[in-house]
């Protein structure tokens, strides 16, 4: 009895840890004759984000007519915050999207309850 309890505490400690915490969501206007363009961003920047981009755990493109959002998943609402300032997002991405964009983009960071 104490071995299966204690198996399954494990589980949930390891549940626990890889769970999402926090998003970071980016939505940016975007012409429809721009939109494979930033597709092509996101897919060329979406596994370096995965792999090096500390407590990151998805990247999800979501399209909408009005708009388009890419969803982030971290580990903490501090890692999120950090990679606003990282690398890969300043000078890669940002550089890469800013052709594409019609307005400033709207940043919003959610943290999960």
């Amino acid at each position: 009895m104490a071995a299966r309890r204690a198996a399954r505490f494990a589980a949930l400690r390891i549940r626990e840890q890889t769970m999402t915490k926090a998003f970071l969501e980016i939505t940016m206007k975007i012409s429809p004759e721009k939109r494979p363009q930033a597709g092509g961003v996101y897919t060329k920047y979406r596994q370096p984000f995965l792999s090096s981009i500390p407590g990151a755990k998805s990247k999800d493109l979501l399209l909408r007519a009005e708009d388009v959002q890419v969803l982030h998943g971290f580990d903490s609402k501090a890692n999120a915050e950090s990679y606003l300032g990282s690398e890969l997002f300043q000078k890669d991405v940002v550089t890469a999207l800013k052709p594409c964009l019609l307005a400033d983009p709207e940043i919003r960071i959610y943290e999960c309850a």
